[in-house]
């Protein structure tokens, strides 16, 4: 990360990060490991979370705190930020990153399928902001970046629950800035275009797809997950100690 830039305010502080073990996730927990902090993540996937820790414990000294859950149990979401924090000491950043983009025809969606949706890609991050609040409200204030996507903005079909559910965090990411505020907690959002992550690749980004999306960006690059990860860094960082109550896009042009 020798070209990108440094941020000295990061340097031995907690940042907590969901769903950190793969894609977006996981360049952002490899991301604020090279600036020096002290990184706690959780997912459900724990085989590429243990590969990404002993990774980084070669690259930097010091691994990365790994705790394997469900972030739709509130209660062990909640716990695992209360841990990290009681080991690591004082919160400084929280990162709401965990979601589910399956497709999902409307007429298809069952009640259950969708609070399924809303509790991964909305439930969890307000309860994760709530536990996290009132840790740095303790300290010195805190950073949280909640992760919304550019498809709140866009409403592509056969996402009803996601949309809706990533509409929600822009509106949440802006209440709770509000609330927050008094305290000196930091409350944005990111929405990212289409990164290509191994999911993507796996998935939904063919060759005709991505060819499509080419022609509707302004820049006609493919936008990864270390792209989305330094403006995380920023938006953590003590650089952005001002802003608050704001949406990031970063889409290489196409809203």
């Amino acid at each position: 990360m020798s070209e990108y830039a440094k941020y000295p305010s990061l340097i031995g502080q907690l940042v907590f990060i969901t769903g950190g073990a793969t894609g977006i996730g996981a360049a952002m927990v490899e991301a604020f490991a090279e600036q020096g902090a002290r990184v706690a993540f959780v997912d459900l996937d724990s085989a590429p979370a243990n590969i990404l820790v002993s990774k980084l414990e070669k690259s930097t000294g010091t691994g990365p705190w790994f705790r394997q859950l469900d972030v739709t149990d509130t209660d062990a979401l909640q716990e695992a930020i209360r841990d990290a924090t009681e080991e690591f000491g004082p919160l400084y950043a929280l990162v709401n990153n965990a979601a589910n983009d399956n497709r999902h025809s409307p007429d298809q969606v069952t009640q259950q399928g969708w609070r399924d949706c809303m509790a991964i890609n909305l439930d969890a991050a307000f309860f994760a902001a709530q536990t996290a609040a009132s840790i740095m409200a303790n300290a010195s204030g805190g950073s949280i970046i909640n992760f919304s996507s550019i498809n709140a903005l866009l409403g592509p079909s056969e996402m009803p629950g996601y949309v809706a559910a990533k509409a929600g965090i822009i509106g949440l990411t802006k209440a709770l800035a509000n609330d927050y505020g008094e305290s000196d907690v930091r409350v944005n959002a990111i929405l990212p275009g289409w990164v290509v992550t191994e999911r993507q690749l796996q998935t939904w980004l063919t060759p005709e797809a991505e060819a499509s999306w080419m022609e509707q960006v302004a820049l006609k690059k493919r936008l990864m997950p270390a792209d989305v990860a330094n403006l995380a860094l920023f938006l953590a960082a003590d650089d952005s100690r001002m802003i608050t109550g704001q949406r990031f896009t970063v889409d290489g042009g196409r809203t």
